[in-house]
């Protein structure tokens, strides 16, 4: 059993390692452009303790923005004024305002809309589950979760790279307020609920 904790704990290490050498190889150049070589010459590993834990470059990028964005819904920081719509988006948008050196890294790269599929799909389900916790017991949604899911997700992503694209030029409360006057009047109406 302690020789699992301590395993345990060494991968943990080491993929922390793998992110942290990504992440600061992506403030240096093109996502694009690095290469698993350069990721494990950063870390300081070896070739098969990357492959120990990641399939290639991409499932380590998809690994680091889960675990950035789990991090980030758990977080205790958000106060109730905070949480007031179905879904709320201000601690996302402040996580991205807050690290824009790096997403404007990655959306110099070509590999950008990996990072926002795949961030749709993860917010998508990650919706889905508050989606159902919220219903009334027993209530059905006028339209199926999943839907509704997907909607709010890919409805964030689109609002996120606006936001990106023209460089910020809204408050992180203020793109809260705009995803929830857009969005969630239609998202209340599909579940059902009242406005």
């Amino acid at each position: 059993m302690a020789k699992n904790k301590k395993e345990d704990r060494r991968s943990q290490r080491t993929r922390e390692l793998l992110h942290q050498a990504l992440f600061m190889l992506m403030r240096e150049k093109r996502y694009d452009s690095i290469t698993v070589q350069d990721i494990i010459d950063r870390a300081n590993i070896g070739r098969s303790t990357f492959y120990a834990h990641f399939v290639d470059k991409e499932d380590l990028a998809i690994s680091g923005l889960e675990q950035m964005l789990d991090a980030l819904i758990q977080s205790p920081e958000l106060d109730d004024s905070q949480r007031q719509g179905v879904i709320s988006t201000v601690g996302l948008f402040q996580h991205v305002q807050e690290q824009y050196p790096l997403f404007q890294t990655l959306v110099r790269g070509r590999d950008m809309e990996l990072f926002f599929e795949k961030g749709q799909v993860y917010w998508s389900k990650k919706a889905e589950a508050h989606l159902q916790a919220f219903l009334p017991k027993g209530q059905e949604p006028a339209v199926l979760l999943p839907i509704v899911a997907n909607y709010l997700a890919g409805s964030f992503v689109n609002l996120l790279k606006w936001w990106l694209d023209n460089k910020i030029p809204y408050s992180p409360e203020r793109m809260d307020e705009i995803f929830q006057q857009l969005v969630m009047p239609g998202a209340r109406a599909a579940l059902g609920l009242k406005s």
